[in-house]
């Protein structure tokens, strides 16, 4: 079978998206014959990679390179753009070489990379297999709601395309599904769900191999991932600043466009027991290992339309979490279902100074057993052995389908 996989990201870089669409692409290509099509690498912002060398011949797989735009610095003009060079650079990839292709997995920007892709997919009857990390344009009026109407108008009708065109969808969650159901109109048979993951290996060798920890003089509060708007960190902030124990520290690790704000709100504060650190993705564990408590926040609705990728990473740690999320969110339900820590509702600093301060009073013994329960409940649901045979599977069976020759048009 000749498989395409068209990815907003590809290694070195060091998101979600990069890891998954490799090991992907990697299984895959023990059977079959897989081509990758994935933009320069650029993020994080900052990263150079011109002295990385990515050796074709170690892998199984061909890899092109597009031409496409990357925005690695976040505006909202500059991802949307990026969208759509990528999805029109895969499309010309598409019209050229339809003769050799057998199914099309997309894994890429939403909404105009997915668009096109799906549309050359249309226009040759070839099968494609959609995932959807995020429910676009829902996620983005989430950034910014007084464009609500305007946004629905003019967008949605766009993902409604790719949906209905996609022989497969395959989104991250069971709420997520629901809601592309009701609102894209498709097949209960046509959307599955599978989870991302993390390759628990890495967790598994780093408990086993990792050195007792001397006890530390602080109690600490950690937040590790992207600090953009959504992530709401400055709640997390000013919540620590209420909780004012002694003895606690907040540590915020990661990068992001809200970074330079939430370090002036610290400053501003005067409070000395809060750090921001880098967070390199080859230490995420040994620099969750530092924290008692990992923190977790969405602005309000946020959780509706997306999964944090950091959660997989906090449960595989092996450390109690406090959420602050819709309490309907799939996110809630993961944390309540695991046993592993506490929902608060977002955007609410009383609630949010609460858990806190329950979670620094709270015995060690205590501590470990929710951090044990995330892990054992991460290994069941989030884990790479269980959830890449998954996908895979659904990719490998679209050839023995009839392609989509029917569906919406814009």
């Amino acid at each position: 079978m000749k498989i395409l996989i068209i990815t907003a990201a590809f290694p070195p870089e060091p998101v979600v998206t990069s890891h998954l669409s490799y090991d992907i692409s990697a299984s895959l290509a023990v059977n079959n014959e897989v081509t990758v099509l994935c933009p320069k690498p650029t993020r994080p912002l900052g990263s150079d990679y011109r002295d990385h060398h990515f050796q074709e011949d170690q892998n199984p797989y061909k890899r092109i390179q597009l031409s496409s735009y990357a925005s690695a610095r976040y505006s909202l003009l500059g991802r949307f753009r990026e969208s759509y060079s990528i999805g029109k650079s895969a499309e010309k990839y598409i019209k050229i070489n339809h003769l050799n292709i057998d199914v099309i997995y997309i894994n890429t920007w939403p909404l105009f990379g997915q668009y096109f892709a799906i549309r050359a997919a249309k226009t040759f009857d070839l099968p494609a297999i959609v995932h959807v990390q995020d429910i676009y344009p829902e996620a983005l009026i989430a950034k910014i709601p007084f464009l609500k109407k305007i946004i629905f108008k003019l967008l949605l009708p766009i993902d409604k395309y790719v949906q209905q065109n996609a022989a497969k969808v395959i989104t991250i969650s069971d709420g997520m599904r629901s809601m592309l159901l009701k609102t894209r109109v498709l097949n209960e048979e046509k959307v599955k769900v599978v989870f991302n993951w993390q390759n628990e290996e890495r967790f598994i060798v780093y408990h086993q191999n990792k050195k007792i920890r001397t006890p530390d003089r602080f109690f600490t509060f950690m937040f590790l991932g992207s600090l953009n708007h959504t992530a709401a960190v400055h709640i997390l902030i000013k919540a620590f600043l209420d909780v004012d124990l002694i003895n606690t520290r907040l540590i915020i690790a990661g990068n992001g466009p809200e970074k330079r704000n939430l370090i002036s709100l610290t400053e501003s504060s005067g409070n000395s027991n809060i750090e921001f650190r880098e967070a390199p993705i080859e230490k995420i564990q040994e620099i969750q290992d530092q924290a008692d408590v990992l923190l977790l926040s969405l602005n309000k609705g946020a959780a509706q339309f997306a999964l944090p990728s950091k959660l997989t990473a906090y449960l595989f740690s092996k450390k109690p979490v406090i959420a602050s999320v819709d309490e309907d969110s799939d996110t809630s339900k993961i944390v309540l279902n695991a046993n592993c820590g506490w929902v608060v509702p977002p955007e609410n600093i009383k609630r949010l100074t609460v858990a806190m301060k329950n979670a620094a009073q709270m015995k060690q013994e205590r501590l470990i057993l929710l951090g044990n329960n995330g892990f054992n409940y991460a290994l069941e649901n989030f884990s790479r052995s269980v959830n890449l045979n998954q996908i895979t599977a659904i990719i490998e069976s679209l050839v023995k389908i009839e392609p989509v020759k029917s569906g919406t048009s814009i």
